[in-house]
């Protein structure tokens, strides 16, 4: 059964003609979305770039330091499939809302952890709810745009984790260095505020995004009709089981291992890259880093995001005119080409002689960034067309974020071979992170075994 009713002109002539066929109503669902989703991001990786202070703060270890962010990764594979059920029951709009609310607040109170544990548990309950936004907010404009441009919005979604992370690089920039300072109170008496502190206080803004979302924006209407049938009880009996449930049936089990080794093997390429990557650029090269410091170091990582941010959305309209599998494959094959040359930038840099690291770097970031980034614009689109409107939320929250809670072990897995030794040298943080080359070898094997929906019409049941 199909209840989807846009019908958008054929023959438009430009390149950027298609947004004719786009409502307003449409347009706010994006906006939501993207919004969400930007800052989503920029709260998760604020970790990232305060990892180093934080370490020096509690005295960890770099492998302790790393499962500190793999508990959030993990949580969010438990957030992403409790909103996803969540949002198929009470509707992509108040899933979204309440998502934003939890992640937002935790990042906020993990400003004021005393000590390690309190951290632990505000990592914890902020990766429920960053796990519920992309549950919510992907399918809320995959399910509200038509369906020739899907992949153009989910793309466009996406690619606001770019911007996200490039706002949290912005303000470690800003804060980071300068906000150390120390305050007099009475029965504590002087008090060291550390900037890590005030990086996180910052997190708490995206809150104030709910108050735009619900009073702008509406249910998709394919999700308004399967909540009326599901409350009449005139969906088929499949339909009625409990979501969670219908995943596991005969009809979706395949689709639903499927989908969670892809995301598996993408998001432990990902992270792994990626919680290393500002580390390894501020490192010295002894240490098997790029040697920028810190203030470069973090600086260069707004120029793989703006790439990435070009990847997430030339990524949709790609797979909208070519199909979702062979842009899939292309974009992770060449990202595991790219890895290994960024992370020997500096062997590459003494082969070459004639160009220096920076140079380097800022020709071969945003291109990592681009294809090592643009491929999440595929998960939102993949899943949204090969799973029904019935158990769409739970199954893409489920399966998406099952990922997230495989890449948990991202972080350890990277930080351990980088503390390896082979023929008598270290690996190194630069070595370490052709680990991912081997798991975006995986991913693309796995996007093979999918069919092509490009352009697929949604169904309830």
């Amino acid at each position: 059964m199909s209840n989807e009713t846009t019908e958008v002109s054929a023959g438009r002539e430009g390149i950027f003609s298609w947004y004719k066929d786009i409502s307003r109503k449409q347009w706010l669902a994006f906006i939501a979305a993207f919004l969400g989703w930007t800052l989503d991001a920029m709260d998760l990786l604020l970790y990232v770039y305060a990892l180093p202070k934080i370490r020096d703060t509690w005295n960890l270890t770099d492998k302790e330091a790393a499962w500190l962010f793999g508990v959030t990764l993990f949580s969010s594979a438990l957030g992403g499939a409790l909103f996803g059920i969540i949002t198929d029951y009470i509707g992509r709009i108040r899933a979204l809302t309440y998502s934003i609310l939890m992640y937002s607040i935790f990042t906020g109170l993990s400003a004021f952890a005393p000590n390690v544990e309190f951290f632990l548990v505000c990592r914890f309950f902020l990766g429920l709810g960053m796990g519920g936004e992309w549950a919510s907010g992907e399918i809320l404009v995959a399910e509200s745009w038509p369906r020739q441009h899907r992949g153009k919005v989910v793309g466009m979604v996406q690619s606001g984790w770019g911007i996200g992370y490039i706002l949290a690089a912005t303000l470690a920039i800003i804060i980071l260095p300068h906000a150390d300072f120390e305050l007099s109170l009475p029965y504590f008496g002087d008090v060291f505020i550390h900037s890590w502190r005030v990086l996180f206080l910052v997190g708490i803004l995206p809150a104030f995004l709910v108050f735009f979302i619900r009073r702008h924006c509406e249910e998709p209407e394919i999700w308004k009709t399967t909540a009326e049938l599901r409350k009449q009880g005139k969906l088929s009996e499949k339909a009625r089981t409990f979501t969670f449930v219908q995943l596991w049936k005969k009809d979706l089990i395949g689709y639903t291992i499927r989908a969670t080794l892809l995301t598996s093997f993408c998001m432990i390429a990902y992270w792994g890259l990626n919680t290393w990557i500002p580390t390894y650029l501020a490192s010295p090269v002894e240490k098997g880093g790029a040697g920028l410091g810190l203030i470069k170091g973090y600086a260069w990582t707004i120029f793989i995001n703006l790439g990435a941010f070009i990847g997430c959305n030339t990524f949709g309209a790609i797979s909208d005119r070519l199909g979702r599998r062979p842009t899939f494959v292309g974009y992770l094959l060449i990202m595991a080409i790219l890895v290994p040359i960024f992370g020997a930038i500096t062997e590459v840099q003494r082969f070459i002689g004639f160009l220096s690291v920076e140079t380097l770097l800022l020709i071969l970031g945003p291109l990592l960034g681009f294809f090592g980034t643009g491929f999440y614009s595929g998960f939102g689109a993949l899943m949204a067309e090969v799973f029904p409107t019935r158990a769409r939320g739970t199954a893409q929250g489920f399966c998406y974020n099952f990922g997230r809670g495989a890449s948990a072990l991202a972080p350890y897995i990277f930080a351990v071979v980088a503390s390896m030794r082979i023929l008598g040298h270290d690996v190194g943080y630069g070595l370490s992170l052709i680990t991912a080359s081997v798991f975006a070898v995986l991913a693309a094997i796995t996007v093979l075994t999918f069919p092509e929906t490009k352009g697929k019409q949604l169904e309830i049941e």
